[in-house]
Order: C-alpha cells, then sequence, then structure tokens
C-alpha cells in the first residue's frame, strides 16, 4: 500500500523528533534538561482552573463550532486591552494556534499555491503547508541583522502569479526577533500592492524585552481586511495543554467562511473554553512577573553562549527563543549524540537542530534553537552540560 506523497514529504518536528532518544536516556536513569520545545514552567493562573469550576451541566456537549460565547467575549475585551477592536463575528476559536494556522492556509490558498515567510520560520509552518498542498517560499533573515527583515525589493522578487499570502511571527519564533513598526508598515504595503493576505502570528505579544515596541498587524489600518491573527493561550498563560487558539480578521467573508472547517471539525473542547474564558481575569500582576522572569531567563542563556569559544548568536528581545550558531558540520548529530553519548552528572541536554526551521536546503545545519522557558537553576545547569558537550563533541570530531 502506498502513503500520499504529502505525508511522505512532510518531516518530523525539528522540536520532537529527537523524542526517542531522550525517552531511551530517561529510562536509563538520566536526568534531561529540555532545551528543545517553548513549553513554560511558569504556573498557568489560577483563573483557568477556577474558571473550569464554573461548567454544571450533568452532560457534557458539543460547544458551538466559532467558539463559546463567553471565550469570544472574553477575547474581545483581551483586544481591546492592545486597542484592537473585534465584533463576535470576527473571531473563531480553534484548537490552538497550529488548527489556526492550518485553517487561514486552508481558506486562502488553492493546491500549489505559494506562501512567503522569512526563515528561519516556526518548523510547523511547513507542516502545515505541506498537509494542505501549499509551498512555503522563503526569503533569508540572517543573524549578524538580528532576524530583521531584508529591504522590499528583496521580499518582492518571490512574489508569482501562485503567491497568496506572507506569513510572520511576530515576536519571532525561533528567533526572538520584535519586527519594528516599519518593517510591519512594509510587508502591509507588500501586501495592500499586491492584493495578498497577511498572515499575522502574534502569539507571543507578551514577551517583548529591551523596552521595545510591539506592532500588530492589524495596527495598519488600510490593510485590515488583508490580515489574518493567529493567536494561542498556551505561551500567554502558560496553558499549552488546553489547546485553545484563535483565528480573527476584519475581513468577515474570510472568517465565514472559515467557519466551515470549525463546523467539520463540531467544536473545540468545551471545559477547556470555560477556563480559557476566565483568563480575562488574569491580574495584570501576572504578565509583568512572568515577562521580567523570562528577561533574566533571555539574559543568563545569552550570557552563557556568549563566553562559549566559537558560538555565534545575537541576543533575541522577544519570545523566549534564541539561534545558536555552533562550530560544527550537523547540529543533528549533535544534539542526538548528546542524548545517546554523553552526561556530566548523570545528566544532559535536548536541544532542537535548526535546519529544520529553514526552508533552503543547507541552512540551520550547524545551529540549534533553545528554548529558556525552564526555571534559572535549570536553565544554568543545562547551559553549563551543553558547554561540556560542545567541547567534547569537537574533540571527537578532531
Amino acid at each position: 500500500m502506498e502513503l500520499s506523497r504529502r505525508i511522505l514529504n512532510m518531516g518530523f518536528s525539528p522540536i520532537r523528533k529527537l523524542a526517542p532518544y531522550g525517552d531511551a536516556a530517561k529510562n536509563k536513569g538520566i536526568k534531561v534538561y529540555h532545551l528543545n520545545i517553548g513549553q513554560p514552567d511558569i504556573e498557568t493562573p489560577k483563573e483557568f482552573t477556577d474558571g473550569l469550576n464554573n461548567y454544571d451541566d450533568k452532560v457534557l456537549k458539543y460547544a458551538q463550532s466559532q467558539g463559546i460565547p463567553d471565550l469570544i467575549r472574553s477575547f474581545i475585551s483581551y483586544y481591546k486591552q492592545w486597542n484592537i477592536d473585534f465584533q463576535e463575528d470576527e473571531l473563531l476559536v480553534t484548537n490552538g494556534g497550529s488548527e489556526a494556522v492550518s485553517f487561514a492556509l486552508t481558506a486562502i490558498c488553492d493546491i500549489n499555491d505559494e506562501i512567503i515567510v522569512p526563515e528561519p520560520f516556526y518548523t510547523n509552518y511547513a507542516g502545515f503547508a505541506e498537509g494542505v498542498g501549499v509551498k512555503i517560499v522563503p526569503f533569508i533573515t540572517k543573524a549578524e541583522e538580528g532576524f530583521h527583515l531584508p529591504s522590499r525589493d528583496i521580499i518582492e522578487r518571490k512574489i508569482t502569479n501562485k503567491t497568496r499570502a506572507i506569513m510572520l511571527s511576530n515576536p519571532g519564533n525561533p528567533t526572538g526577533v520584535i519586527y519594528t513598526k516599519a518593517e510591519i508598515r512594509m510587508i502591509a504595503d507588500i501586501c495592500k500592492s499586491h492584493n495578498l493576505f497577511l498572515i499575522s502570528d502574534e502569539v507571543y505579544r507578551e514577551f517583548v524585552y529591551d523596552g521595545l515596541e510591539y506592532t500588530s498587524a492589524l495596527y495598519m489600518e488600510d490593510v485590515k481586511d488583508n490580515v489574518v491573527l493567529i493567536d494561542s493561550i498556551s505561551k500567554r498563560y502558560s496553558a499549552c495543554g488546553a489547546r485553545i487558539g484563535l483565528i480573527a480578521s476584519k475581513n468577515k467573508a474570510l472568517i465565514n467562511q472559515t467557519l466551515k472547517l470549525c463546523q467539520a471539525r463540531l467544536c473545540v473542547a468545551t471545559i477547556e473554553q470555560l477556563g480559557a474564558a476566565n483568563l480575562i481575569n488574569t491580574p495584570k500582576e501576572y504578565f509583568d512577573k512572568v515577562k521580567n522572569e523570562y528577561e533574566e531567563r533571555r539574559n543568563l542563556v545569552y550570557n552563557k553562549l556568549s563566553k562559549i569559544d566559537g558560538v555565534v548568536c545575537e541576543k533575541p528581545n522577544g519570545a523566549f527563543y534564541i539561534i545558536a550558531k555552533l562550530p560544527i558540520k550537523s547540529s543533528d548529530d549533535f544534539a542526538k549524540w548528546m542524548l545517546t553519548d554523553f552526561t556530566h552528572n548523570n545528566a544532559t541536554v535536548m536541544v532542537a537542530p535548526a535546519s529544520g526551521f529553514y526552508a533552503t536546503d543547507g541552512l540551520g545545519e550547524d545551529e540549534i534553537r533553545i528554548s529558556y522557558c525552564l526555571n534559572t537553576e535549570d536553565l544554568s545547569n543545562a547551559m553549563d552540560i551543553l558547554s561540556l558537550a560542545l567541547n567534547k563533541y569537537l574533540e571527537k570530531e578532531i
């Protein structure tokens, strides 16, 4: 029996593909520090579990396909805090931000259409695109330029008669870049000139450091019908397991048609929506504390990396990831080796090889993505182990 070309061409997640080696190490009693995945260890606000307790129906029923009214109103109130005004028919609740991206691509693109994306990009964009028969067309951003966008003409060269949208994350995953207002304005102008959608993944909007300013694509008033917002509660509230996301747009026709996809999958989990709806009551102090904690962790990781000979990285300004170039040929081999052949004090580290965050062959082969979601003590230990492992690995390569 043959499998589809789509599934065969789809790669395994570089974030999770080493999990079997990590599990094997754990089964041997080895402690594995996970720097590979954006799983926060910050406590989820109690408001979420308080919301779960609001469910008192004797039958656990299907929810509305577009999302329960309480959650939709909660999201509307949340966006008002960011000077973004939505109406109830402009939002659809999804099973995490992942489903939101998949729905956006399905609603916007036909088979063999193209989406332009700055690389490195969130690796699952490629998987979502492959799943619906869409081609990712990348343009390169560079570490030495802080992964900021290149000039307009470089981006426009990628546009063809099959291009349907430009997609980006801001703040950026995996780079931690914060795009300036001028950069978002440039992308908006390109989309306006070429009649393209702008898919804006803004999951990490709370995590902006160094006094920089976050600019939503929806602040560009003249292209609101072009903008498709992707969002999630996973990172903001450290509620990854709830799987509550969102697709939103001022383009009511797009949202109305996307509702067909929501109806086809019936609904998002009812009780989790109740928990998410109550998160609007999370006090502001929660976000201030979390942001300060991540900024401290960012500084720790960057300072540790900066002291390792041969490592090149730029200090990220947002999200909770950092891309580092290592003095090695294959980060895939190095990451696997740390799990199968290296320990220090019966512990090792799992990182995400960065080649999976690129669509261009050969790029990212000597890079890793580090997630600084661990507490500072564990993070410090993990970075020390990473340094020792790199030195040992280089000795092996000589």
